[in-house]
């Protein structure tokens, strides 16, 4: 981090975020957004753990209702369209398609399940649930013969890394300060205020006053919390999910949802257009969370529960990615890792005269139920911090979602009519990457390409479908760093590059160092 980023910064705030994942961006995006001053530290790149280890999804969670965690499901349900309208380009509806196989689940039951899930929250344009007969639907021709029955869902698709950014960004256009590679190393309560020490990776050193503090370190919450004498009240189950990607095992646009003997489910769904996605596993975690890896075990489990379903069989040579982050869920004492619960809880601690400067604990969570979480922070915070300002979020796009004047996704063909008008306002870009950078971008797409009338004026090609003009916006703009930074979590072109691609860029980060991102 440059010395002008710490100079720059004020010597005291209304609220210091720590964490730079799905639940601290959300919370500083709608804190700003009220006008309280914010700072956001994140000690690694926004969204480098948990929230880019995601399925992927923004959805209710079907499976839940079997736990009977039906107000975290309804929640789930009434997010899920509240978000697929903030950011069309970079969440969009899924249908997801269920074999039925006589073995596990019964169908009446799935059945009841379906319907509750269809009932729970008010749809106002994704489909029903239906059953189909696989013999005479798309979704059946890549399966093996004996799955003739299934049944059809709807939820969403999310680029979750990007939604990271994203409200990293609104935050910082609503006033917030980011600062990302800079860790919270101390905070220390004196009366009505905090006073935390931030360091950036170089060593260098900045105390700021805030007047409170959001515990939204995920993985790293009761490590901060006792650490900050926060006194905490809930524990966390650290649990690893995992996930493989392998060549497209399918041509149709449908997701799966596959029941295993075990109980547990997993998702094969389209991935990055050539790829198909697989996951997740869970199981408890007890190493270095941020040094999470796939295990050779999980990677045989998912090749084989895939395998049950397709006639295409995969293995560990067909592997061509892996993923892998540590969940903080919420300790509840259930024995499978797999029926821990997703819901939240919100902790105000004010330390023992009750009447000190706030420190609020983020005990648990999931990426549907981000917005949520951060208004109902904010509806913890505020009043403490005189801030009377309304609730904003539910309805405000987030940056390059306002795809359309009014901003009201109707069905999944509005993204295709902006990619209709930004392919032919800029008829010079090949197909393929038009529809990339109206993906990732959005309405914001225009901007990328400022000045820009040919593929020359684009710059050197970086990477397989990386040039310099969207290099330099990622690192003026989106805060990317490093290669991973670049190919993993601003993009998914890490799939497409060679050894020698990840060194070219490199070297180009290395001669086009940081400068200050823009307020």
């Amino acid at each position: 981090m440059s010395a002008s980023r710490f100079s720059s910064l004020p010597a005291d705030c209304d609220l210091l975020v720590v964490g730079g994942g799905i639940n601290g961006a959300g919370i500083a995006r709608d804190a700003a957004g009220r006008g309280l001053r914010v700072v956001l530290c994140e000690q690694h790149d926004l969204a480098q753990h948990t929230s880019s280890a995601s399925t992927k999804l923004i959805h209710g969670g079907l499976r839940y209702l079997e736990y009977y965690e039906f107000k975290l499901v309804r929640k789930a349900l009434q997010e899920r369209e509240v978000l697929l309208r903030a950011a069309p380009h970079i969440m969009w509806p899924m249908r997801f398609v269920m074999p039925h196989d006589a073995a596990q689940r019964p169908a009446w039951m799935i059945r009841a399940g379906l319907f509750l899930y269809d009932h729970l929250a008010k749809r106002a344009f994704l489909p029903a649930s239906q059953g189909i007969a696989l013999d005479r639907h798309a979704a059946g021709a890549p399966l093996k013969a004996g799955y003739r029955k299934g049944f059809v869902y709807s939820d969403g698709w999310v680029d979750d890394a990007r939604l990271v950014v994203l409200n990293a960004l609104d935050a910082q256009e609503h006033g917030a300060h980011i600062l990302t590679r800079t860790a919270c190393v101390d905070a220390r309560r004196d009366g009505d205020a905090w006073h935390a020490t931030l360091q950036a990776e170089n060593g260098q050193r900045k105390t700021l006053r805030a007047r409170a503090i959001v515990n939204a370190a995920g993985p790293w919450t009761a490590q901060f919390a006792g650490a900050a004498g926060g006194g905490k009240t809930q524990g966390l189950r650290l649990i690893k999910g995992s996930h493989i990607i392998v060549p497209r095992l399918f041509e149709h646009p449908n997701a799966y949802i596959f029941q295993n003997p075990d109980q547990r489910i997993i998702f094969a769904i389209p991935y990055q257009d050539d790829f198909t996605l697989i996951g997740t596993t869970d199981e408890e975690y007890k190493g270095d969370v941020s040094q999470v890896k796939i295990s050779q075990a999980e990677i045989d489990y998912l090749c084989q529960a895939a395998n049950r379903y397709f006639k295409r069989e995969i293995g560990p040579a067909d592997v061509v990615w892996t993923y892998s982050g540590v969940r903080p869920l919420l300790d509840d004492s259930a024995q499978n890792a797999s029926a821990v619960t997703r819901d939240y809880l919100l902790e105000v601690a004010r330390g023992a005269a009750a009447t000190g400067a706030p420190l609020l604990n983020i005990w648990g969570g999931k990426i549907t139920t981000y917005r949520k979480l951060a208004e109902e922070a904010l509806g913890l915070l505020a009043p403490l911090l005189d801030n009377a300002s309304p609730a904003w979020t539910a309805h405000a796009p987030l940056p390059g979602g306002d795809l359309q004047q009014a901003n009201r996704l109707v069905d999944s063909h509005d993204f295709d009519g902006f990619l209709a008008r930004f392919q032919r306002d800029h008829a010079w870009l090949p197909p393929a990457l038009a529809r990339r950078y109206a993906r990732a971008y959005g309405s914001r797409a225009a901007r990328l390409l400022t000045g820009a009338t040919s593929m020359a004026d684009l710059g050197a090609q970086l990477a397989p479908g990386l040039y310099e003009a969207e290099a330099c916006y990622l690192v003026e703009v989106e805060w990317a760093r490093s290669c991973d930074d670049i190919l993993w979590r601003r993009s998914k072109l890490g799939l497409r590059c060679a050894p020698a691609d990840v060194a070219r860029l490199q070297q180009w980060l290395a001669a086009h160092p940081a400068q200050e991102v823009a307020a």
